[in-house]
C-alpha cells in the first residue's frame, strides 16, 4: 500500500476475492444474495466517516464531502442491487451514477424480478415510477448484490455508509444548525456512539424510547415550523393572517429547540446520566392476602438441621408464624403480599430477574452482608425496584454486573437499607421524585455514576454510611424548577471518600444572577473547566468572578446552556469560586454563612454543604415569589412560599475525593 490515507486501501479493495459476508434476502422472490454490511463495527463507521467521508467539514458541505468520497471509491456502472421501498422489491442494474444528487441511475434487470408488497403494484407501475424518477433511485435505498471477486466490496461499503449516515446519523435540521467546522465533533461521534450504545445494551430501555420519541416529535413539529415559514416566505402581504403565522412559527421554533436541547443532553454520554429522565415505575401492589395472612419466606440453596433450629430460635419463635421454603430469593419475593417477610440465609444466590418491590415487605439476611450475597446477572436495566410504602431491606450484600441502571431504584414511598453492601455498577441508589430513602450503617461502592443520586422532592436520610470509590460520591439534582419541591436531606457521620470527582454534587440551572457581565463570550465544546481558588483566597477578584461568568452562553432555550462544572483547589474549598461577599447574594439575612477558618476539613466541607444547599433553597423561593408577583399575586400564603431545604450535614467526613468535597454542576 503506497498510501494509508487514501481512500482507496478503505475495505479490501487491493486483496483478491471478497472480504465482506453475505445474507440471502428475505422474502418468496429468489432474488440474488446481497453483500452483508449492517454489522460494521463502531471502529469500523467511526474511521469511515472521520478520515474517508466527512473529516472537518461543516454540515452544509456535507452532500459534497459525501460526493467526493464517492467518485473514489464507487464503481460507476455494472453492477447489480435490490431496489427496496415500503411498496416493493426489484433486482436492477446501476448504468451510471450522479454522485453529487447521491443517486444512481438504474434500469430493470433481465430477468426481470420483483416482490410487490401490496398485490395492485405491477410491472407497469414500477416502469412509471422510474420514468418519473427519470431512472435515478437515492444510494440508501439499494443493496449491493454480492460478488465474491472483491470487485464491488468498496462499493457495497460505500453504499452501506451512506444509507447508515441518513439513516441514523443525520437530523434535517442539521445544516440550518450553527455551520461550525466541527460538525463530526458536534454531531456525528455522539449519535454514532449513542447508536452502538443502545446496540450493546448500555442504554437504559426507558431513556431509548424518550429519546425516539423525543425524535419523532422534533421531526414532525421542524417540519410544521418548515411549512409555516415557507408560507410566510411566499407572501407579500403584511395581513393579519401573516402576522398569526409568524406568531405560529416562533412557537414552533422554540419547540423544536426545545426537543433538540434534549436530544443533545441523551447523545452526550455523560449528560444522559447526570440529568437522568424521568422513568415511571407501573409496578402494581398486591395488597394484604386474600386470607388476611402474612407470611415468613426462608430461602435457602439447602437447609441443614442446624440452621433450621437457629432460625427457630431466632426468628421463627412465634408459633402462628405461617413458613414458607424457597431456593431462589427472587421467587420468595415474587410470592410476597402486604406485610410478609422474607429471610434468606447465608449462600451466594445468583439471579437473572428484576426485584420488584410493590408491597410493604421486608427482606432480612439471616448473617452479616457478605455471608448473604445475591448476585445478579445477564443483561437487564434494573436490579432492585421498590414502590412499596414501607421496605426494609437490611444485612444483604447486593452485587451488580452487566447493568444499564443503577442497584436500587426508589420510586415511590419509603425504603429503608440498614448493614447492606452494594457492589454496583452504572449508578448507585436512585431516589426519584416524592419517595424517601433511609440508608443507615451501610457501604457502596463501584459506581461508574454518582453513588446516590438524589431528585427532587425526594426525601434521603443517610447515617452513619460509606460511599467510595465511585464516579461522584452523592449528586443532588436539579429542583430550581417551579415544579419540583425542594428535597429534604439528611446526612450524618458518613465517610464520602476516594470518589474519583466530588464527595457532593449539586446540579443546577444557570440563575440570572449568575451572570454578572452582559456580554457573553462564546465557547465552544460541552465542557469548560476552570481551576477556581478556593473560597478564602484572596487572589479572587470581582473580575475573575465576572470572567467566569461571562463564559456561561445559553444554546436555546431558558436554564439550559453550556455546561461548565466547577473544581476545587482543595478538598474543602467551596466550589463555585466565590467570594463570601458575592455568596451571600444568594442567602437571606437568616442564612449566614458560618466562617471557621481553623475547623477541622471534615467541619468546613459539612458547612460548605450546608449553606451551599440552602442558599440554593433560599434561591427558589425568591423564584417562586417572583413569578407569583408577575402573575399579579402580590400577597401569598408565607408557609406556601417559604420552600426551605431541610438539611441536617453533620460529622460527614470527605477524604481523597479527586475534585474535592462539594462541587456544583451549572448547565
Amino acid at each position: 500500500q503506497e498510501d494509508d490515507d487514501s481512500c482507496n486501501n478503505y475495505g479490501s479493495y487491493d486483496k483478491p476475492g471478497t472480504a465482506l459476508g453475505r445474507t440471502v434476502p428475505d422474502g418468496n422472490v429468489l432474488f440474488p444474495d446481497i453483500f452483508h454490511t449492517d454489522n460494521l463495527l463502531f471502529y469500523e463507521r467511526f474511521k469511515a466517516y472521520q478520515d474517508y467521508i466527512l473529516a472537518d467539514c461543516k454540515a452544509s458541505e456535507v452532500k459534497e464531502f459525501t460526493a467526493e468520497y464517492l467518485e473514489k471509491v464507487l464503481e460507476p456502472c455494472g453492477w447489480q442491487a435490490v431496489w427496496r421501498t415500503n411498496v416493493f422489491e426489484v433486482l436492477v442494474e446501476v448504468v451510471d451514477v450522479e454522485y453529487s444528487a447521491l443517486k444512481a441511475v438504474v434500469q430493470l434487470s433481465e430477468p426481470y424480478l420483483c416482490e410487490p408488497h401490496v398485490s395492485t403494484f405491477t410491472l407497469e407501475c414500477i416502469q412509471e415510477l422510474l420514468e418519473m424518477k427519470e431512472h435515478q433511485i437515492p444510494l440508501q435505498e439499494l443493496w449491493v448484490v454480492y460478488n465474491d471477486s472483491g470487485e464491488f466490496d468498496q462499493t457495497a461499503l460505500a453504499v452501506e455508509h451512506v444509507r447508515f449516515f441518513y439513516k441514523c446519523i443525520w437530523r434535517i435540521w442539521d445544516e440550518e444548525e450553527e455551520d461550525d467546522f466541527d460538525y463530526f465533533v458536534r454531531c456525528v461521534e455522539p449519535r454514532l456512539r449513542l447508536h452502538y450504545d443502545i446496540l450493546e445494551h448500555r442504554v437504559p430501555s426507558g431513556l431509548v424510547a424518550d429519546y425516539q420519541s423525543l425524535l419523532s416529535q422534533c421531526e414532525e413539529v421542524y417540519r410544521k415550523f418548515l411549512d409555516v415559514r415557507n408560507s410566510i416566505s411566499s407572501s407579500d402581504s403584511d395581513s393579519e393572517m401573516e402576522n398569526v403565522s409568524m406568531v405560529e412559527g416562533l412557537q414552533l421554533y422554540e419547540k423544536v429547540e426545545h426537543f433538540k436541547q434534549k436530544l443533545k443532553l441523551i447523545e452526550n454520554p455523560l449528560l444522559r446520566y447526570v440529568f437522568g429522565y424521568q422513568k415511571y415505575s407501573g409496578l402494581q401492589a398486591k395488597g394484604p392476602r386474600p386470607t388476611g395472612t402474612k407470611i415468613t419466606h426462608v430461602v435457602s440453596s439447602t437447609m441443614m438441621a442446624g440452621l433450621l433450629q437457629s432460625l427457630i430460635r431466632d426468628k421463627l419463635c412465634r408459633e402462628e408464624t405461617e413458613i414458607q421454603f424457597h431456593n431462589d430469593p427472587l421467587a420468595a419475593v415474587n410470592a410476597c403480599y402486604e406485610g410478609d417477610t422474607v429471610i434468606i440465609c447465608p449462600g451466594h444466590y445468583v439471579v437473572e430477574g428484576v426485584f420488584c418491590i410493590a408491597d410493604s415487605v421486608e427482606l432480612e439476611g439471616y448473617g452479616l452482608p457478605d455471608d448473604v450475597v445475591i448476585e445478579k446477572r445477564g443483561k437487564g436495566d434494573n436490579f432492585v425496584e421498590c414502590t412499596g410504602a414501607n421496605v426494609r431491606i437490611s444485612s444483604l450484600k447486593l452485587v451488580q454486573h452487566d447493568a444499564v441502571e443503577g442497584i436500587l431504584n426508589v420510586h415511590h414511598g419509603k425504603t429503608t437499607l440498614e448493614n447492606c453492601v452494594l457492589q454496583c455498577e452504572t449508578t448507585g441508589i436512585t431516589i426519584r421524585t416524592s419517595a424517601e430513602l433511609l440508608m443507615e450503617n451501610s457501604d457502596l461502592y463501584g459506581a461508574k455514576g454518582a453513588g446516590v443520586e438524589i431528585y427532587p422532592g425526594s426525601t434521603c436520610t443517610l447515617l452513619n454510611n460509606g460511599i467510595h470509590h465511585c464516579k461522584e460520591g452523592i449528586l443532588i439534582k436539579n429542583f430550581l424548577d417551579e415544579h419540583y419541591d425542594i428535597p429534604k436531606i439528611t446526612m450524618v457521620n458518613n465517610v464520602i471518600h476516594n470518589n474519583e470527582g466530588y464527595g457532593v454534587v449539586l446540579v443546577r440551572p444557570t440563575l440570572p444572577s449568575d451572570v454578572m457581565d452582559a456580554s457573553a463570550v462564546r465557547t465552544e465544546g460541552i465542557f469548560l473547566f476552570l481551576e477556581e481558588s478556593p473560597l478564602t483566597s484572596k487572589s479572587t477578584t470581582s473580575g475573575d468572578f465576572a470572567a467566569l461568568c461571562d463564559c456561561l452562553t445559553f444554546l436555546f432555550f431558558p436554564a439550559l446552556g453550556k455546561t461548565q462544572p466547577t473544581q476545587a483547589g482543595d478538598e474543602t474549598g467551596c466550589l463555585e469560586g466565590l467570594r463570601q461577599e458575592e455568596l451571600h447574594e444568594y442567602v437571606t439575612d437568616d442564612l449566614e454563612l458560618d466562617e471557621q477558618a481553623e475547623a477541622s476539613e471534615q467541619t468546613e466541607g459539612n458547612y460548605k454543604i450546608e449553606n451551599e444547599l440552602g442558599a440554593t433553597s433560599v434561591k427558589k423561593s425568591q423564584m417562586h415569589k417572583k413569578r407569583l408577583s408577575e402573575l399579579g399575586i402580590t400577597e401569598a400564603d408565607d408557609n406556601l412560599m417559604s420552600q426551605e431545604m431541610f438539611v441536617s450535614i453533620v460529622g460527614n467526613q470527605f477524604k481523597w475525593n479527586g475534585k474535592g468535597s462539594f462541587g456544583t454542576f451549572v448547565f
